[in-house]
């Protein structure tokens, strides 16, 4: 998967592993002294679940495109002075420590692209058709936090710790 030639936007679905420095290096701008990079890992348990062995993330992969389409332009409605902004998740099957889903956003400066980026993989998490199955020692079956799918417009924009709503 590589960064695109053109534009701010890097949005995507892979089932090859995720190029978490490139997407770092894609995401630095002169204008820009804040990048904030999200990678979720692939971890051993899942609530209720000890010894989660891998991963298996399905997508309805026509719909993907469009959602993050939609989750970036909602960022950049909000946070008008973001740079650039990358969406990637990854199908297939992930082991243990393995990169599912990276989200990246630069900035003018940091309190703008921590939210940013926090909203970002929020919105991903509850409105792009991606499905994972766990696998553990005992069983297998699909994750147990899957919810119906949100328009990002609906999700909540991070506050600070401490900060008022």
């Amino acid at each position: 998967m590589l960064a695109p030639r053109e534009g701010d936007n890097w949005l995507g679905l892979t089932a090859d592993e995720l190029p978490i420095g490139a997407v770092y290096e894609w995401c630095v701008r002169p204008d820009c002294g804040a990048v904030v990079l999200f990678s979720g890992t692939v971890r051993d348990h899942a609530e209720g679940r000890d010894g989660v062995e891998h991963l298996e993330y399905e997508a309805y992969d026509e719909m993907v495109a469009p959602k993050l389409a939609e989750i970036v332009a909602e960022t950049r409605a909000r946070w008008p002075e973001v740079g650039r902004i990358a969406l990637v998740h990854r199908v297939g099957r992930l082991v243990l420590g393995e990169s599912s889903v990276v989200a990246a956003v630069s900035a003018p400066h940091r309190p703008e692209a921590f939210a940013a980026a926090r909203f970002a993989i929020d919105a991903l998490k509850v409105s792009v058709p991606v499905w994972k199955r766990e696998v553990w020692t005992d069983g297998a079956d699909w994750g147990t936090n899957a919810a119906d799918l949100t328009a990002a417009s609906e999700v909540a924009s991070p506050t600070a710790p401490g900060a008022p709503e």
